[in-house]
This record gives structure tokens, sequence and C-alpha cells, in this order.
């Protein structure tokens, strides 16, 4: 019994640990309160309209109109209900978010650490350094939960894969397919992509293994049982990847049909976009020397900073100078802003270094190119010759902006083969000359760039970005916040130093028999987690934390809020100038929105928001029902009636047919929607019948009104052509035409039209994807075979073990 304990015991203290660093790190979850983060603020404004009716009638909408004039909510917040791993993962968010997504992070890789063989003890000392990762604890500050959420699955579906790689097929299939559809089910394609890049070198670095040793029989039957594993992680995903992947294709991340800008065009993302936040090759250094370019967009530098001393002695007013000081635009890196630096630990850098001397066979080779491949892709437009041969060649990267994610293939990676060298020397599997080599190489590497940088650092680097000029303040101010930015590299070269000295003294000490293995292991996670502790505190404090009822509830409506939600006109768009109005969702709390905050808006909205919203073309705004704007005012926002929004629906009087997009986004300048309509001449048959000038006749309006479904009554002595102020999706709308089906079709590059017969008739419009339904079924079937299969081999272990 004692035998047997001593065996989990470790895995226990690793539980309690995992649990209890994120616990300490969030600690006023423990006081019940609640992180209020951007990203998930502008979730509940773009999510508001659907969840409030779902709350209301049980029914879930997959249509919103509180965002972009309308889009499909399957990225917003649909609930996939026949997907039951959503219950796996509620299982396993045992101490509550934000700190069960770090808690997933350590615990994920800490299984892949022992798939690899690793001392449990020196396993958790490498889950720890992974999971506190800076930037995944920026990624949580920002509200990309989705994205930490991801992360979390990507170590054990690798270790999943490599169990099945080494012939333990039942446990590959079992941890695989669990591990890879819990990946997927956390809904950050992009993520679970960079992940796949990973596997994919992994699993080639197993088939030249299996193909010197001559064991590829082996090699297919396990590369059969991934497929296997990976078919039902699809499947228990198939409604969210099949929406995702067909809306896609109609959004931002799809092909334009315009033909302007060819050279920034791609079959996915413009490459201005894609590329925006591209990483600059020496701020890769950052992973070493957090604020080597100035840590976050702003800081606080404090009351010793030469910009607070230089404020105050030139008559700057204390409260002023201390708040300029609080708030001073530190960053001075490519990137347009940033939250921080991807900071993955002094120590962890110099272990992987170390890893690459200590290591033999090929696989750290494979680990060395992905993570070298990740570097400079993340390096983006400042290195476009490999972002463009991916951008154009590679499948699926043209979907995906920010390329600097693509660092947290780096951030895996690097403390993997650092840890896996320390497995070796835990083991007693390196000489003494292998090991003296391999360590005074990576003290003088890793060491030798920190004192570069504190000897040499302030000649080498600017210390200017482009944010000075954006500034506009006087020259004497900028120069002397240059220094401070000098300070901030300078502090953090000699606290790297300090730290990778610290780690390769206790690596010596204990190599040479001076540490026992228990101090050896508590004295490197003590040092590794002081050093991620204290720069993760730089960037994600715990200011944000709210009490439960402010979180539930981000926005407070303003006077004009009130005003408007005072009109009872159940359908209509507000235009809000006192917010970047395509970047924010909080007008979408409270109104439907012309504009909003979302990754995935369809493309031709973007389009017309490039051509028209932003250049202020009212007959655009007026078109789509725009009727209220609201500006700035003296004493607060201030909503103003528009009078000439065209309401839900109208009759035109005539057509201009074009020949293709360009001519269609053209033509909307200088139109006037109310007569007239431009249809693209794909869908002229459905103008049969239709008689120039022969409107203006009877009325059409809306008499009921929900986000999936819309009812309108039409009275006119006339067939006429009618034009509706939503947003024209064929794929889920459909219309019918006094019960029956009926045909309608796209007008004025956005909206919908139909034929209207003379008479009363009553028309609607329900959004019901037949494909929702159907992949229900698929999702279920799927997702419980995965449990029951994950079920089956931990029973079936437990029984050896028992038995044992």
């Amino acid at each position: 019994m004692n035998s047997k304990f001593s065996k989990i015991k470790p895995h226990i203290v690793a539980l309690l640990l995992f649990m209890a660093i994120p616990l300490a790190y969030f600690y006023p979850q423990l006081q019940g309160k609640r992180l209020a983060q951007h990203d998930i603020a502008m979730w509940k404004g773009s999510a508001k309209e659907i969840l409030d009716y779902k709350a209301k009638t049980g029914e879930e909408s997959l249509w919103t109109n509180s965002m972009f004039g309308g889009m499909p909510a399957y990225l917003i917040s649909a609930s996939y209900k026949g997907n039951l791993l959503k219950h796996v993962d509620s299982f396993l968010n045992v101490v509550g978010r934000p700190a069960s997504y770090i808690f997933l992070t350590m615990l994920g890789f800490y299984i892949l650490l022992l798939v690899f063989g690793v001392n449990p003890w020196l396993a958790i000392v490498g889950s720890i350094a992974y999971g506190l990762s800076t930037y995944f604890l920026i990624v949580i500050g920002a509200g990309h939960n989705a994205k930490i959420h991801a992360i979390a699955y990507v170590a054990p579906t690798i270790a999943g894969m490599i169990l099945a790689l080494r012939g333990q097929l039942f446990a590959g299939l079992a941890v695989f397919g669990l591990a890879f559809g819990l990946n997927l089910n956390a809904g950050h394609p992009q993520i679970t992509y960079y992940g796949a890049l990973v596997m994919a070198s992994v699993y080639l670095y197993y088939f030249v293994e299996a193909f010197k040793a001559k064991a590829l029989r082996m090699f297919a039957k396990a590369t059969g049982i991934l497929l296997l594993a990976a078919v039902l992680a699809f499947g228990a995903n198939f409604t969210y990847l099949w929406f995702t992947n067909d809306y896609g294709k109609d959004t931002i991340r799809g092909k334009s049909e315009l033909t302007h800008d060819r050279d920034n065009r791609t079959s996915g993302l413009d490459k201005d976009y894609a590329t925006q936040w591209s990483y600059g090759i020496a701020e890769t250094f950052n992973l070493l020397i957090p604020n080597l370019m100035g840590g976050s967009s702003t800081m606080d530098v404090g009351e010793k900073s030469e910009t607070f001393r230089f404020l105050r002695q030139n008559g700057v007013p204390y409260g002023q100078a201390s708040s300029i000081a609080q708030n001073l635009p530190t960053y001075w890196g490519p990137q347009p802003s940033t939250s921080g630096p991807v900071y993955i630990g002094a120590i962890v850098v110099f272990l992987f270094v170390f890893g690459m001397f200590i290591l033999k066979g090929r696989f750290k080779w494979f680990l060395f190119g992905v993570t070298v491949l990740a570097i400079m892709l993340s390096w983006g437009k400042n290195f476009n010759f490999l972002t463009d041969l991916f951008l154009n060649y590679f499948p699926f990267y043209n979907k995906f902006r920010t390329v600097s994610m693509i660092l947290v293939i780096a951030e895996l990676t690097i403390p993997l083969l650092g840890i896996l060298a320390l497995k070796e020397i835990v083991e007693g599997k390196v000489t003494k000359d292998d090991f003296w080599k391999a360590f005074k190489w990576s003290v003088g590497l890793v060491g030798g760039i920190c004192l570069l940088f504190l000897l040499l650092g302030k000649g080498m680097l600017s210390f200017s970005g482009s944010i000075d000029n954006q500034l506009g303040w006087p020259k004497e101010i900028v120069e002397v916040m240059r220094k401070d930015r000098q300070a901030l590299m300078w502090n953090d070269a000699f606290r790297s130093l300090f730290f990778v000295l610290a780690g390769a003294v206790t690596i010596a000490l204990y190599y040479m028999k001076k540490l026992k293995p228990t101090l050896f292991f508590a004295l490197l996670g003590l040092l590794i987690t002081v050093d991620l502790w204290v720069v993760n505190k730089r960037f994600m404090d715990n200011k944000n934390f709210e009490l439960p009822q402010q979180v539930e509830a981000p926005f407070t409506p303003t006077d004009a809020d009130k005003q408007i939600l005072a009109d009872n006109d159940p359908n209509f768009r507000v235009f809000n100038l006192t917010v970047s109005p395509f970047n924010d969702a909080s007008t979408s709390y409270f109104h439907k929105s012309i504009g909003g905050y979302h990754g995935a808006k369809l493309r031709r909205y973007q389009d017309l928001i490039d051509f028209h919203l932003s250049k202020g073309n009212i007959a655009v705004f007026n078109m789509l029902n725009t009727k209220y704007i609201i500006q700035p005012g003296k004493e607060g926002p201030v909503a103003v009636y528009n009078p000439d929004a065209l309401g839900h629906a109208w009759f035109v009087d005539s057509v201009k047919v074009v020949n293709n997009a360009d001519e269609e986004i053209e033509a909307l300048n200088g139109l006037n929607p109310k007569s007239i309509a431009v249809v693209d001449k794909r869908f002229e048959q459905y103008l049969r019948g239709f008689e120039q000038g022969k409107s203006g006749q009877g009325k059409i309006e809306l008499t009921e009104y929900r986000p999936n479904r819309l009812k309108y009554r039409s009275d006119s002595p006339v067939s006429q052509l009618a034009v509706f102020s939503e947003i024209y999706y064929p794929k889920g709308w459909q219309a019918y035409l006094d019960g029956k089906p009926a045909d309608h079709f796209r007008v004025n590059y956005v909206l919908r039209a139909m034929q209207i017969p003379a008479g009363n008739h009553e028309i609607e419009f329900v959004f019901d994807p037949p494909m929702w339904k159907k992949g229900m079924y698929i999702d279920l079937a799927s997702s419980l075979l995965l449990i029951l299969t994950f079920v089956g081999w931990v029973s079936f272990s437990l029984y050896k073990t028992f038995k044992e």
C-alpha cells in the first residue's frame, strides 16, 4: 500500500499545486469577485440580443441583428447541445475561471511530460514553468478565453498522439481523441492549427524512426488509430466546425469578389489585416528579456523615472505628472499596440539552449525546427518572403490574423525541450564532459545575450517607435521618455542575467550532488515561479476583478441610450460615433448596431464599411434603416434622429443591373435607394415580370420581429419589388409568401429583395439552416463514443494497476 501511495503521491501534489498556484495568482476569485475582461465585455454586447431571446423563449436563435446590420450567431453564442464534451470540460473546471485555464494548461503539460517518462517531481516544475508563461496570463486579462482554453488542450493532445505512435493504441485512441475533441470544443481554430503544426513535426519524427527501424506496419496501425480518434473528435464538434467553415467562406476570412487592391489580397484575409500584429525580429529577444522593447503599450514607470522628474522640474503639476508617468507609452516595437511581451522565462530559455547541447538523437531537431519556424512566421510583414509563401500556398494559413500568435508553439516546445534535457541529468545519463561542455556554452550564449544588452543595448537600440510621432509631445519629453525605455531594458537584462545564473548554478550544484533531488526540484521550481510571477504581475494583476453584478452588466445606458430605448419600433439600427463604431460592441448591448466587434464579420459588410460607411455615405446608412446616430455632446452622448432612414422595407420603382461586385458596390455612390435598387446580373432572373416606374403605390410594414423570424404585411394594387433593410445571407434565411416558399435575392450589395404580387400578402423570413438539426445527432454520437472510450481505458488501466 505504501508503495502504491508513493507512486500516486506526486500526482496528488501536482493536482494540488496546479490548483493552488492559479488560485493564489487570481486570489480575488476566492473572494467571490470576477475578472472584467475587455473581449468578454464585447462578447456580452454582441450576444445580448440572442441571450435575452433565449432566456425569454427558450429558443436558440442562430442569427443576431445586434451587430454589423445582422450576422449569423454560430461564432457568437450558439449552443451546440449535441456535443457532450462540454460536460467533460465543465467537470474539469474544478477551480473556477479564470484560474481553471491555468490549472488545465499545467495539467495538460504535466500529462505530456509523464508520457515522455519525466520524473513526476520534475514534471511539476516543467508544468508550472509552462503554465505561467506570460502570454497566457496576458491572454486571460484581455478576455481571449477561447484562446487560452484551446491552448490548455494542445499538450495532452500531443501526449495522446505519442502514446499511439509508441504502440499504446488503446491509450492513444482514448487520450488523443478526448483531448483533441476538447481542443476543438474550445472554439479557437487558430490555436488548433498551430497545435497541428507541432503534431506534424512530432509525427514526422516518428515516421522517420519507424522507417529506419523497418516498423512501418506498426506505424500504419498507429496512424489508423489516430485518424479514427480525429474523426470522432471532429464528429463531436461537427456542427460547430461545419458552420464555421461554411460561414467562413462569406466572411473577411474568405475570398473577396472585389478586384481592387489585388496585391494585398489572398484567398483568405487581406495581407495587411493578417499581418497587422507582426513581431519584430529584434523583439524576439523579449522571450528572454521581457521589457526589451518597453513591455506593454503603456506602463507605470513611477515617480523615480526620468519622465516624472523632468515634468516636475518644468512646472507640470504633481497630479498631471504622476498620471503621465503611470501611463507612459513605453512600447516602441513595430506592433500597433501590445498588452505585453511573450516572455517564456530566463531559466526556461537557458534550459532550451542547454537541451540542444545535452539531448542526443533527432527528436530535438524536430522540436528545434518547428520552434524556429514559429519564430520566423511570427515576424509576419517583417519577414515577407516566408510570410507570403505561407499566406499564398499553405492550406488555411491565410484564414488567421495576428501572426505573432504562432509563438504559442515556441511557448510549448522551448520548456518541453528544456525539461527533457533535465530528465537526462536526473536519470544520470549525462557524462561529466558532456555536462560541463553544455553548461559552459549555454551560460555563455544565454547569459552573453543578457550581458550584451546590459553593456551595449543603449547604443545598439533606438528606443524610438512610431508612437512617438503620433503623441505630438515636445521633443524634450520624448527624449526623456527614451531614457525610461532604456532603463526598462537595462533592468530586465540584469534580472534575466541573474535568473540565468541562478538557474545554472542550481543545476550545476545538483549535478555535482551538492543538492538532494527534493531540494533541487523545489529550488528550481521556486526560481522559475518567482521569475515568471513577478513579470506576469506587471501585465496581468488583479485590479480588474469586480463584483459579479458589475461584470454581468458591463455597460451602463447613457441618456442617449435611454432615449433610443424608449422608441417602440422593434427593429431599427443605431450608429454610435462616441466609440470606435466598427471595433466596439458596447452599442450592441442596447441596440441593433451598424457597427460591432467581431473577427469574422461578413466580407460584403466589411466592403460596405470600407467603401461607404467609413466615408459617411448617408444613402447607405438610410438603406440600413439607421434611425438614430449617437454623437458626442457637451454633457455626454446625444441621440440624433435620422428622418431619412428608409424603414423596415419599401417598394422601389426601378432597378440598375450591374455586371459584377465592383460595379455593384460602386453604384451605391450617388444612389437614391428609396426608388432604385442595384442588382447584380446573376440575380436578373428574379426580375422577370417587374415593370419599371410602377411603384410608389401601396405599403409594406413589419408586423412581427424576432432575431430569427421576421413577418411583414404588404398591400399593393400592382406587383412590386420590395427591398428589405436586412442583410442578405441565403445560407439559412428562407423566405415565404403567404406560407409558401418564395425566392428572394440580393440588392444594393448587402440587402434582401423579392417580388411581391398585387394584393394583400404576408411575407416571412425564417433563419433555419437545415444542417443544424442533422449535425446535432453527429455531435451526440461521436462525443459519446469518445467519452466511453476514455472511461473504458481508465477503468481498464485502474483494474490492471490494482490487480498487480
